[in-house]
């Protein structure tokens, strides 16, 4: 059913409850996350690129390696246009506040993450204006939609990879491209995909690329940045904000060479070293067969699902048309109810409510309640699917009595 790949620890927790909630922070870490950390903290703990002592530069060391794996990762061409931030929200603030201007214009979709809708919600009351484009109800989007929707005044397309909600993978490269053909940037919220759905910002024209830790990266919470392509002009992405890089420090303003222009202040080093040990991680499995193993179970989940009574699941419906995330509610029960007693009575790990995406649910038809949301990961197996299956059938049953 599911791919070999090597090295999994247990998605149980200590008292044997099975974690389900992947899609908010990936758990358990890999092996050796949490040992880097520790390794970083008490031999090489100094402030990177502050000192010239052996462990400020170990420190600093640490640091771009890091930079080099993700750029490699995502196929960026230049490490230092890698902005570490302090998650994927401060690298979309960073590209949204920073680039947009009063009288620009925004295309997004209906399945945005409140990460991209609050910003340009709050861009909207200084003279920004964006159009959602209309996604259909399984969460995809038809790219025909886009060039009806470009006006003169607009400027840039955000968009995420796959919906936080349902996991429903947008056409992101199809989109990137028009964006391109029109002379405007595109922005990609990789919160859900990165890690575990191949990204080349070449090959998929994607101009600014906000990733996340935490998530699919396997890495520390805390961690996260934004890559800044070839064709932004550092000059015209203002930063969020200033102060001490360690450089330049003559001068009483912001320099404006990268990474120094967007990274100021002491870094998250330790979290930033166990991202590097997780990335390393990821190389030794391999994305694809990580990919594989999760789509494997997520399809194994659906295909149980959808032959329960009183269980509607939303999206696709096809593991390969989205990342292994699953939203689903069972009809009589309100999302909060069923989480609860998932945790209490099955120890079963999930989340529920609107996901801080309420455009999504709106789109899908779930707004105001909600769904329950499982979150498939590397760690996790198919015992874990079938007694999950168990659960949510117990639950479903008791509707029909």
């Amino acid at each position: 059913m599911t791919t070999d790949v090597k090295m999994f620890p247990s998605s149980r927790t200590g008292d044997g409850a099975i974690y389900l909630d992947n899609a908010a922070t990936s758990w358990p870490k890999p092996p050796g996350v949490a040992e880097a950390m520790l390794r970083f903290m008490g031999d090489m703990g100094a402030n990177p690129g502050r000192s010239a002592h052996r462990m400020s530069i170990q420190a600093a060391r640490v640091i771009y390696q890091l930079r080099e794996k993700i750029a490699a990762l995502f196929g960026a061409t230049d490490p230092l246009r890698v902005i570490f931030t302090l998650n994927i929200t401060d690298a979309l603030n960073i590209a949204l506040h920073g680039l947009l201007k009063p009288s620009d214009h925004v295309l997004t979709s209906s399945m945005e993450h409140n990460a991209v809708m609050r910003p340009l919600n709050d861009l909207a009351q200084r003279g920004v204006s964006y159009t959602k484009l209309p996604c259909r109800p399984d969460g995809s989007l038809d790219p025909a939609c886009v060039v009806p929707a470009i006006r003169s005044e607009t400027r840039l397309i955000v968009m995420n990879h796959a919906s936080n909600v349902c996991g429903t993978i947008l056409p992101i490269r199809e989109v990137a491209q028009l964006a391109r053909a029109h002379g405007l940037l595109f922005l990609l919220d990789s919160a859900q995909s990165a890690g575990v759905l191949p990204i080349d910002m070449q090959a998929d024209a994607i101009d600014l690329l906000a990733f996340t830790g935490h998530k699919s990266l396997y890495g520390p919470t805390g961690t996260g940045g934004l890559i800044i392509g070839e064709r932004v002009d550092p000059a015209l992405l203002h930063p969020l904000r200033q102060g001490g890089t360690g450089s330049r420090s003559e001068h009483e303003v912001q320099p404006e060479f990268l990474p120094d222009r967007y990274e100021c202040g002491t870094p998250n080093g330790i979290g930033l070293a166990g991202l590097l040990v997780s990335l390393e991680w990821i190389e030794a499995q391999g994305q694809p067969a990580l990919m594989a193993h999760e789509r494997a179970l997520c399809q194994a989940l659906i295909n149980a699902f959808t032959q329960l009574e009183n269980v509607t699941v939303y999206g696709t419906r096809q593991a390969a048309l989205q990342t292994a995330t699953l939203a689903f509610n069972i009809k009589g029960m309100q999302p909060s109810e069923v989480g609860l007693r998932l945790d209490e009575e099955f120890g079963i790990l999930s989340r529920v409510g609107l996901h801080c995406a309420p455009a999504a649910h709106k789109t899908i038809g779930t707004f105001p309640a909600g769904c329950v949301r499982f979150g498939i990961g590397a760690f996790n197996t198919l015992a874990d699917i079938e007694q999950a299956v168990q659960a949510v059938s117990a639950l479903a049953g008791e509707v029909a009595k």
